[in-house]
């Protein structure tokens, strides 16, 4: 019933990349022996929809909104038969992503191909302890130095034992380098220094990497803060992107995350991570109808090159994949 869809949307294959999601077997068998039995859509195959929307990890919010634009869809464009369901509703999903990009379409750029930006180009990753920090700021940073870009990694997670180690080991591994200060207590401050060399030795690209817990979540946000403006103040300007690393399989709690960061620190968009199996996948939906930030990349494996820019079309085909 998708197959349409994918070779409407999709001309070039090597554009796809499959994302595997762990659905709730349950659900799924209600939902799909209620499609198989019923050639025209009623109200039980709505419902049996938005139950399984809900078993996504799609906050009720978004369910409502997602079901209410599905209905009246279904009204408006007087659609009976439910083999036609499949479309609508990828058609709602993406108009949901998509509907308010005309007012942010300058902060969708691909920040690793944008050649206007002043060096070096600062990114800033945080997040909660746990959740890929470190291994997406590596990972970042390899498709940087593919782009032939000198790139510093400041250990700016002063708190995390063993934060430093880890950075150094991607720094090795992507021929990065790497600033640390053994012993600091002051992450701003080690941002500052690392600024301070990175302007000195011309470095194109910065990444910062940040603590994930402190004593208290205020404290935390105060920290993140003064970071920024730190940033500012050595570089007079500020960060080109402020990225909220995600794992995916926070499911609920990730938006929980998602609200406690951005009302203390400027979110560009979001990194999620793991998204190799185990997540449910409707994260990103209520990410944006929210808070209206972007996904930017998401991470299907382990693998260096297994952080993929996020594409919405090809992530709903595979969202709604195991529905029909």
């Amino acid at each position: 019933m998708l197959d349409f869809l994918n070779k409407y949307f999709f001309k070039k294959k090597e554009t796809q990349h499959k994302i595997n999601f762990n659905h709730n077997k349950n659900d799924l068998y209600n939902f799909k022996k209620i499609l198989n039995l019923n050639s025209k859509i009623n109200d039980n195959l709505l419902k049996s929809l938005e139950i399984l929307f809900i078993q996504t990890d799609i906050s009720t919010e978004t369910v409502i909104y997602l079901m209410t634009e599905i209905k009246k869809q279904i009204k408006e464009k007087n659609i009976i038969y439910s083999k036609n369901l499949s479309s609508i509703i990828f058609e709602t999903m993406l108009k949901l992503y998509q509907k308010d990009d005309f007012l942010i379409y300058q902060n969708k750029v691909n920040f690793l191909s944008n050649e206007f930006f002043p060096k070096p180009e600062v990114y800033l990753f945080v997040g909660v302890n746990g959740v890929g920090k470190t291994t997406t700021i590596g990972k970042i940073a390899q498709q940087f130095k593919n782009k032939q870009k000198k790139v510093l990694l400041i250990a700016g997670d002063t708190f995390r034992s063993g934060a430093i180690e880890q950075l150094k080991i991607w720094g090795q591994r992507t021929q990065s380098t790497v600033f640390f200060k053994e012993q600091a207590k002051s992450p701003s401050n080690v941002i500052f220094e690392g600024l301070q060399l990175a302007k000195k030795e011309n470095y194109d690209v910065v990444l910062c990497d940040t603590a994930g817990r402190l004593q208290n979540k205020l404290n935390l946000m105060s920290e993140l803060s003064k970071i920024r403006r730190v940033i500012l103040k050595v570089l007079n300007y500020e960060p080109q992107e402020t990225f909220l690393v995600l794992d995916a399989m926070m499911g609920q709690n990730g938006i929980d995350q998602v609200s406690i960061f951005q009302k203390n620190v400027f979110i560009n968009g979001v990194i999620l991570t793991k998204l190799d199996g185990s997540s449910k996948g409707g994260l990103i939906f209520t990410i944006k109808h929210l808070y209206n930030i972007d996904i930017k990349y998401i991470g299907v494996g382990e693998n260096v090159e297994d952080l993929i820019p996020f594409e919405i079309k090809n992530y709903i085909l595979n969202f709604l994949k195991d529905f029909f």
